[in-house]
């Protein structure tokens, strides 16, 4: 061990069908468990991590960042070929980054981002399956951006919060929330402070509810102001969530796209 540990941070992604969401649990089956087996075996030491923002089972990551306190001295680039010889397919190291020891992936975030996208489609998609979400009735655009526009700014979001959320305070700030169409598929992107637990999974059935006509684009500034989680729509599915990642300072320089970005329509 070293008398003052390097701190790295690295940068993560992963297909979240894989796994049982991302925070460590006894059957091993996380990405968590899954990266921390892989650096401990490449530093042939054990090694712990802390990450940006946990996700749910069946949500995926395009940047994930962590940071560690790395037990042995490698180039920042072993750090990614040497873990991913231990990771399977559905999670890969993007990059790595030596950070200063005040570093920390979450509580140096100045916000985080999520990207849903959606298949507008009468046939339930094949080779997207669990990449995508699905509505088979059309949708509105102009609505749901009309609906959009009550959730941006600082609100109290219980409405949208899952019973099991354990943060401290339901008021985020909602700084973005972009929706746009390509062909059959409709992006929609977030950007906020921090997220409640299943906050754009259920942000997202409502958008769906007012999309498909059976609620009016009013109906989510009403939703918002009940502070009620019974009052807006169930939550949407998770398998065209997409955590994009965090981003910080300048200062520390770390990258805020990977190539998987430029793959999705």
């Amino acid at each position: 061990m070293q008398d003052h540990p390097q701190r790295l941070a690295l940068g993560v992604a992963y297909d979240g069908r894989a796994f049982h969401g991302w925070q460590s649990q006894p059957d091993g089956q996380t990405v968590q468990d899954r990266l921390e087996k892989a650096l401990s075996a490449f530093a042939d030491q054990p090694v712990t991590t802390v990450c940006a923002g946990r996700t749910d089972a069946g949500v995926h990551a395009f940047n994930q960042v962590v940071h560690l306190d790395a037990p042995v001295e490698r180039d920042t680039f072993s750090w990614v070929r040497g873990t991913n010889r231990y990771l399977g397919p559905e999670v890969a190291v993007q990059w790595c980054h030596e950070v200063s020891a005040g570093f920390h992936a979450r509580n140096s975030a100045r916000g985080r981002r999520y990207r849903y996208l959606l298949l507008e489609s009468p046939v339930r998609p094949a080779l997207e399956s669990g990449r995508c979400g699905w509505v088979f009735r059309p949708l509105d655009g102009v609505a749901m951006q009309t609906a959009a526009r009550h959730l941006l700014g600082e609100h109290d979001f219980s409405a949208f919060r899952a019973a099991a959320c354990q943060a401290p305070s339901p008021v985020k700030t909602l700084r973005q929330l972009d929706i746009a169409q390509r062909g059959a598929y409709w992006r929609f992107d977030f950007e906020a402070s921090a997220f409640l637990h299943h906050m754009v999974r259920n942000i997202m059935g409502c958008l769906v509810a007012v999309g498909t006509g059976s609620r009016r684009p009013e109906w989510m500034g009403e939703v918002l102001a009940s502070r009620s989680r019974q009052a807006a729509a169930p939550t949407f599915a998770p398998d065209g969530l997409y955590f994009v990642g965090p981003h910080y300072d300048a200062v520390h320089g770390l990258p805020e796209r990977t190539p998987a970005m430029d793959w999705m329509p």
